[in-house]
This record gives C-alpha cells, structure tokens and sequence, in this order.
C-alpha cells in the first residue's frame, strides 16, 4: 500500500504549477516569498493579496515572484505542500513505534489535539482549507495526505491486529482520517466550548472503531 500511496502523492505533486528552485540564492528568495505570502494570506486572506504585495514584502522584483509564482493559486499550493509535508513527518513520527492499544490510544489523541491547536492558531491553514475546496488539484493534493496518513496508521493497526482483513484496516484508516479532517474544520467554525467537546467526541468514536475487535 506504501507504494500505492508514494504514487498518488508523486503523481499530486508533478501538477504543481510552480518552478522548484535549483540554487541555494533561488532557495532562500523563495523563502522569502512563501514567509511574506503567508504574512499577507494571515492579514488579510489569500483572495485579497496581490503578487505585487507580496513581491513588496520579500523585497523581490515582481519578474522574480512569476519566475517562481505564475500566479496567486501556484503559491498556496506551494504553502499546501509545505503544511502536508510537515504533518505527514509528525504522524509518520508519532506512529511508528506504538505497538499496543493504550500507546495508540495516547498516539493518535495527541496527533488529533496538534491538528486542532494548528487550525485554531493557524489562519494560513484555515485559509489554504477553504481554498482547497474550491480546486480540484488541491483538493486531489488533499486526498493523497490522507491516504498516506491513512497508511501510517494502516500499519498500526496491521500489528494490533494481525489477524484483521487488511482490505477492512486500510477502509477503516481512511474513513477515520477523513472524519478527523471534517471534525477539527467544524469545530473551529463554532465557539471554542462546543469546539472542544467536538474534538472529544471524535476522538472517542474513532479510537473505538480503531481499536474494535
């Protein structure tokens, strides 16, 4: 499933509609601008920044923001990227050694509250979620993450339960993955009390699924 899930993420990121820098000075003139669109996008939204603000902001001329950045959209995907690769290396890192129930339990009720505090903390990624709704590749970007998420937690399961249809794991991974998306962006479109129980009750449901015989 590994491989299945390294395609459909290759396969995602070959659409990206940037230039990848090659050279350090290009690297970090690309940093410049991802740190002042993401200022900009915290400000005042991705659908009100302009390329000449953010070309402004990294003090880069406009020539060399569309070298890179052919357009508003080819930035937040870069911005999607960069959040996706990070989640992926914080699960990647959190489940890979737990091996009963209980460090499960404790595993994936911590990777929960992370995602959480990010969206609460985070305009940047709220903003990015509510545009990848509205773009199929991002929205295509977006099912990769959790089908690779999903096989991290695949493999989890595959030693608590080794007995367990693999094909059952695998639908029950990324059910739970998706659902956990879809609570933490309602509860932060609620008051943070409701949010909060919100986030409880998903937890509860999901580790019950996961953990059932």
């Amino acid at each position: 499933m590994g491989d299945k899930v390294a395609a459909k993420t290759e396969q995602a990121a070959v659409a990206s509609p940037r230039r990848a820098p090659t050279q350090q000075r290009s690297r970090e003139r690309v940093e410049r601008m991802l740190a002042a669109a993401s200022a900009l996008i915290a400000e005042q939204g991705s659908d009100a920044m302009r390329m000449g603000e953010v070309a402004e902001r990294a003090g880069v001329s406009i020539g060399s923001l569309y070298q890179f950045f052919p357009d508003k959209r080819a930035i937040v995907w870069a911005l999607a990227e960069r959040y996706t690769a990070e989640s992926q290396a914080c699960i990647a890192a959190a489940l890979k050694d737990v091996g009963d129930a209980e460090g499960l339990k404790q595993a994936f009720s911590e990777l929960v509250d992370i995602y959480y505090r990010l969206f609460l903390a985070e305009p940047v990624m709220r903003d990015i979620w509510s545009g990848t709704q509205a773009d199929k590749a991002l929205r295509e970007l977006e099912l990769a993450d959790s089908r690779a998420n999903a096989d991290f937690l695949v493999a989890v399961l595959k030693r608590l339960r080794p007995g367990a249809d693999p094909i059952a794991l695998e639908t029950t991974a990324f059910l739970v993955w998706q659902m956990g998306e879809a609570a933490v962006r309602l509860a932060i479109s609620v008051d943070r009390e409701e949010g909060d129980r919100l986030v409880t009750a998903y937890k509860r449901m999901a580790l019950r699924e996961l953990l059932a015989d």
